[in-house]
């Protein structure tokens, strides 16, 4: 049977998972929401192309954060997660008045909520 330590290491290793899962599926989202809208298109178009590549980016970066065997401390986690929890929530509220783009939105408000859970379990 696993030590209480083991346990929280797994859970910690899980949850580090689902994170960066949730930004996986979030990146993909995002960058096919960019890629339907046309460049030359409105304001608002515009707009959400530009959420949509930048939310795409910064889920994409960490992603890596969180997949690779890097050198961030704990504090250079936190930052990365909070950075791209507050991308994601922004670009949430930009799909959300655009036709068809509800499932970037909630894509975006589930790798939002994997933020912050993960957030959670940094001491």
């Amino acid at each position: 049977m696993p030590t209480t330590s083991q346990q929280e290491l797994f859970r910690f290793l899980e949850d580090r998972f689902a994170c960066a899962q949730a930004c996986t599926e979030c990146a993909r989202a995002c960058a096919l929401r960019a890629s339907l809208v046309d460049p030359d298109g409105t304001e608002q178009q515009e707009l959400v192309r530009r959420k949509g590549i930048m939310c795409a980016e910064v889920c994409d970066a960490t992603c890596r954060v969180l997949s690779e065997q890097n050198h961030l401390d704990e504090a250079g986690i936190r930052v990365q997660l909070e950075w791209c929890r507050t991308v994601c929530l922004e670009s949430a509220h930009v799909f959300d008045g655009q036709p068809g783009a509800e499932e970037s939105a909630e894509a975006c408000r589930a790798c939002a909520k994997a933020c912050t859970e993960f957030i959670a379990t940094l001491v």
